[in-house]
């Protein structure tokens, strides 16, 4: 393998795609957005179909299975037996094991593989991979991941990996929402965040988003280019609708809804998810979580 399609070139595709570029591997890439594949030093081509002609891999990373869905079958069109199909986005299981099938009847191998990290691992190449598939075909591929992921856990059959990932997008929808109502709660109760968030990081209440997010949103940056409100909130939609599937009760999925829908009702949906911090102060009046510098300070 020598050249890798990409299908969706933003946030976290362009950021993959540079990272194969700059790892040695011929990119050839897609994205409605012109210019994006050029801005990572892809070659673009006009359509899902084509990318398969000039690749036996190639990645999907995309919003959701309503847009996978399209792309997959205008990529069978122009896929060769023997091509990977490697699903990087957050997509429904269901959906997931239905392109399988269909992929599978054309001998194509359709891997899901939910990705974890954020733009700042993608961007290191630190990602954590969630797979799932044929162990055979995810082993042919690690080159190509290589570059991506620290990281590829192998989680079972087709669809298992979009399972484990809503299962851990949901993780991350309720910490960073519940850690944005304590910052504001704790900048309205005169507490200094800086040292708030060390004693939360101690103790018990330390999660990704305290101990990963809020030490920089304090200091006023908001880790921009990340998942948004909007797509962490269909995140959590998709995470019910799996628990529906499975009978299991979703008894703590409302915190995360309300909090992110509510940040995407306020003007923040198209903004990083981190910006629920900042929706949250709106409701408190005003509020917002950056800390003083030391100069500020003592000035």
């Amino acid at each position: 393998m020598t050249t890798v399609g990409v299908i969706g070139l933003g946030n976290m595709g362009g950021r993959m795609a540079r990272r194969l570029v700059d790892a040695g591997w011929e990119v050839v890439g897609h994205d409605p957005v012109a210019g994006r594949a050029e801005d990572v030093g892809a070659e673009a081509v006009g359509s899902p179909a084509e990318v398969a002609r000039r690749c036996t891999t190639v990645l999907l990373s995309l919003p959701d299975s309503t847009v996978v869905e399209p792309v997959v079958r205008d990529l069978l069109t122009g896929a060769a037996p023997g091509t990977t199909v490697v699903d990087l986005s957050t997509a429904s299981p269901e959906s997931t094991v239905a392109l399988a099938t269909e992929a599978a009847a054309q001998e194509v191998a359709y891997l899901d593989a939910g990705i974890s990290g954020g733009a700042a691992a993608a961007e290191k190449g630190t990602l954590t991979i969630m797979a799932g598939g044929d162990v055979a075909a995810i082993d042919a591929i690690r080159p190509v991941l290589a570059p991506l992921a620290a990281t590829v856990h192998h989680l079972g059959p087709v669809g298992a990996g979009h399972s484990a990932k809503l299962l851990n997008n949901f993780l991350n929808a309720v910490t960073l929402a519940a850690t944005a109502e304590v910052m504001v709660a704790g900048q309205r109760a005169g507490l200094d965040l800086r040292t708030l968030l060390a004693a939360i990081n101690g103790g018990s209440g330390q999660s990704f988003a305290s101990s990963n997010r809020f030490p920089r949103i304090v200091e006023g940056d908001y880790l921009e280019g990340g998942l948004t409100s909007r797509l962490m909130t269909k995140d959590v939609t998709l995470y019910t609708e799996l628990l529906a599937r499975l009978g299991v009760p979703s008894l703590n999925a409302a915190g995360p809804v309300a909090s992110f829908g509510m940040a995407a009702h306020l003007g923040y949906g198209d903004l990083i998810s981190n910006r629920v911090v900042d929706a949250l102060g709106d409701l408190a009046g005003g509020v917002r979580i950056q800390q003083p510098t030391t100069q500020e300070t003592t000035s």
